[in-house]
């Protein structure tokens, strides 16, 4: 599931962007800016914009992007501050997953008190793709068992933070199949998904 990097025109730079795509929509679930909640998606691409990006139509911005990247039907859109060139991979027996790991503004979610950052500064964004069909319900929990993975991950690499304000979650599967029922850490396709993903945000954090 490697990505293909495109470039794009934004303001007076130029700027990367990962783009997937599939023939046949995959079911999805993400909690990204675009084509977030769960539901069939043809495509996903991961936008890289600058650290200052202050716009507050992210929805209407990445479908304009979709467009232009002439990407057909519904998809899924995230944006970062990091360099998506620089995004890393895990893969565990059939789960892939691409991160790109930005660490700029890394907080403790529970923390006391609010802190404050930009809005896009740094950023953990993480698109995984199983081979095993998943319920909604199976889906939903593979989220928590991704977000579990990148904190574990963090924290091996010395981080001590579970992510940044605005990282993003993005999980598909196919849409035919008998589902598979469960994604937690211990079930099947979760435990592979989860060291996916903390193989990819691991070296990814070494880096930031």
């Amino acid at each position: 599931m490697q990505p293909d990097i495109r470039l794009r025109r934004e303001g007076d730079r130029n700027l990367p962007v990962l783009v997937w795509r599939w023939p046949q929509p995959m079911r999805s679930v993400a909690s990204t800016p675009h084509g977030g909640g769960i539901g069939p998606r043809r495509w996903v691409v991961n936008a890289q914009v600058p650290p200052a990006y202050a716009r507050r139509d992210p929805d209407h911005h990445l479908a304009k992007l979709g467009v232009s990247l002439g990407l057909p039907g519904r998809g899924v859109g995230m944006l970062t501050a990091a360099d998506v060139r620089a995004h890393r991979t895990g893969v565990d027996d059939g789960v892939e997953v691409v991160a790109t790991v930005g660490l700029g503004q890394p907080i403790m979610a529970a923390a006391p008190e609010p802190q404050r950052a930009p809005v896009f500064a740094g950023t953990i964004n993480v698109v995984a793709v199983l081979p095993q069909r998943l319920s909604d319900a199976a889906l939903v929990n593979a989220v928590a068992t991704a977000t579990e993975a990148k904190v574990q991950a963090l924290l091996d690499a010395g981080v001590v933070a579970t992510g940044t304000a605005t990282d993003a979650v993005c999980i598909l599967c196919p849409e035919e199949g008998a589902p598979a029922d469960f994604g937690g850490p211990r079930s099947r396709w979760g435990s592979r998904l989860a060291r996916a993903v903390h193989a990819a945000v691991l070296s990814g954090a070494g880096r930031a």
